[in-house]
């Protein structure tokens, strides 16, 4: 990095670390000094640009057949960017791709190496919080740079922002589907570094008398500011209580889930609240809860009845429902620690700054 560059992405993070405090402070509704901010100055990657090198790695699970690497080395190529596979990629061990400590390994290399611009995660499953501490987070402070997944990969992007205050990706992963939604999303955000609007494509009603997909309901209307913090829940609430758990003081908390029954819903927004994520907040989305229903042979409350409980009841904050995030097909690219408006009734997320270092 030249001496220009470094001087300029200095002044543009202490200022915009600035304005996430103040944002936080305001949705609080106390002084700057009233509660003193945790959380590390923020810390930007640079854009991406086609050409650039992406690093694929596997911290989680492993797949066991040739043709989903295939399929995201054609992606990210079709991205226009050229692809550096982890050394343990296709590494195995259980259902993980390779051992925690190979795993850890090929995120850590990634970082540290100059030639590669951005890390994507090739899937999620389960396996990132064996790795959280063994990250090396003095080097990913020292070598900022894209780092972006979801689902499990919950852990390692709200790690690696509470420890460095780098911007990380709540995105879709190399084995995603990639298709104009999602990645005209990712491209606003991280290729072009636009201060966007996210909000849902637009509800297509085909034959049917009313569109039935990418629906928004306010749960509570209104609009807030804040840092946005979260992404899936139940890897969220595994990282309370550690060193790892980011200050979701003045934050917008999103959230999503999979495959998990509504009582283990209710039992990690339990987790969330008794550890303290759930005091303060600016404002909350939620996004896809795919398949989590009543578990067999439970009596339950509904999705509807939980959210209420934990959001909308005790809270006077904006709370919305059915983002396009999560285990679906079209996905938001949301950037973990960017100050955002949320407007609980429009359904949308508007970025208040840049998420990227536009300047070269």
């Amino acid at each position: 990095m030249t001496t220009t560059r470094r001087l300029f992405a200095q002044q543009s993070l202490a200022a915009l670390g600035a304005g996430t405090a103040l944002a936080a402070s305001a949705a609080n509704g106390s002084s700057s000094g009233s509660h003193p901010s945790h959380r590390p100055a923020l810390l930007l990657p640079r854009r991406l640009q086609p050409g650039d090198t992406i690093g694929l790695v596997a911290p989680s699970h492993a797949f066991f057949e040739r043709e989903p690497f295939e399929l995201a080395f054609e992606a990210v190529q079709a991205m226009g960017f050229k692809v550096k596979p982890g050394a343990h990629l296709r590494a195995r061990y259980g259902q993980f791709a390779g051992t925690d400590a190979q795993r850890a390994a090929d995120v850590n290399a990634m970082f540290a190496d100059d030639g590669v611009a951005g890390i994507l995660a090739l899937r999620g499953g389960s396996g990132c919080s064996r790795i959280v501490d063994k990250l090396d987070y003095g080097l990913i402070k020292s070598r900022p740079k894209f780092f972006g997944g979801f689902s499990d990969l919950t852990a390692l992007t709200n790690a690696i922002h509470a420890r460095t205050g780098l911007v990380t990706f709540h995105c879709p992963m190399g084995t995603a589907e990639w298709n104009a939604y999602s990645l005209n999303n990712f491209r606003q955000l991280v290729m072009e570094g636009e201060a966007a609007l996210l909000r849902n494509p637009t509800p297509e009603r085909g034959d049917a008398l009313v569109a039935k997909n990418d629906r928004t309901r306010a749960l509570r209307g209104g609009k807030a500011r804040g840092h946005l913090l979260g992404g899936n829940l139940s890897v969220l609430a595994g990282l309370a209580g550690s060193r790892f758990w980011p200050d979701f003081r003045g934050a917008i908390l999103f959230l999503e889930d999979v495959n998990e029954p509504i009582y283990k819903i209710d039992s990690c927004l339990s987790t969330l609240r008794l550890a303290g994520a759930l005091d303060q907040l600016a404002g909350v989305v939620l996004g896809g809860f795919t398949k989590c229903e009543p578990g067999e042979g439970y009596g339950s409350l509904t999705l509807d009845e939980v959210f209420d409980d934990y959001f909308v009841k005790p809270m006077n904050i904006p709370v919305y429902r059915g983002a396009s995030f999560g285990h679906i097909k079209r996905q938001l690219t949301l950037p973990l620690g960017a100050t955002a408006e949320i407007d609980a009734d429009a359904g949308t997320l508007q970025l208040l700054q840049p998420v990227v270092l536009t300047q070269a």
